[in-house]
């Protein structure tokens, strides 16, 4: 599944595309001071239902999806996009826990003690952590309904351990 993954350029699913391939790694393992950042989209739950994304006009939609492409299109430029993946809605989420008859429990989304919910996110390679608070804000200012910024909350997590396809 690696390598198939790594062969795409752009993964069909999702609100935002996946941009992959050899040239990506490439610019990547040039970089001698790298950092990855994974930068995680929170939308307020409370307010899923109404004004999620998909229930938008379709020219908000239109000017929100377009920015996050040219967004997704210059990190990948400067070297410093690893992948971004728009994530299914609360309704479509789960909880799993291990029982002690082997089995998984299985907890419908969404859940009441959550204030937030994990709308996407992108993992980026840069240089400083100045640089990767710097795109979290550029994310948090996407446009929402009638063009106005979102300043919705980006969460910015260092990345301690990278695995590779194919390593043990």
């Amino acid at each position: 599944m690696c390598e198939a993954r790594r062969r795409r350029d752009v993964e069909p699913a999702g609100l935002a595309p996946t941009y992959t391939g050899e040239r990506l790694f490439q610019a990547r393992q040039r970089k001698e001071n790298v950092m990855k950042y994974i930068l995680m989209m929170q939308f307020p739950l409370a307010s899923w239902r109404t004004q999620r994304l998909d229930l938008w006009p379709k020219e908000d939609q239109k000017r929100h999806m377009e920015f996050l492409k040219r967004f997704n299109q210059e990190l990948v430029e400067s070297g410093e996009f690893v992948r971004t993946e728009g994530l299914g809605g609360p309704e479509q989420m789960k909880i799993v826990q291990a029982t002690k008859s082997a089995a998984p429990a299985i907890t419908d989304g969404p859940f009441p003690e959550s204030k937030e919910v994990l709308a996407g996110y992108w993992v980026i390679d840069v240089e400083t952590p100045q640089r990767a608070y710097e795109l979290a804000a550029r994310a948090s200012a996407a446009p929402g309904l009638r063009g106005e910024p979102l300043y919705m909350p980006i969460e910015v997590h260092p990345v301690m351990f990278t695995k590779a396809c194919g390593d043990v």
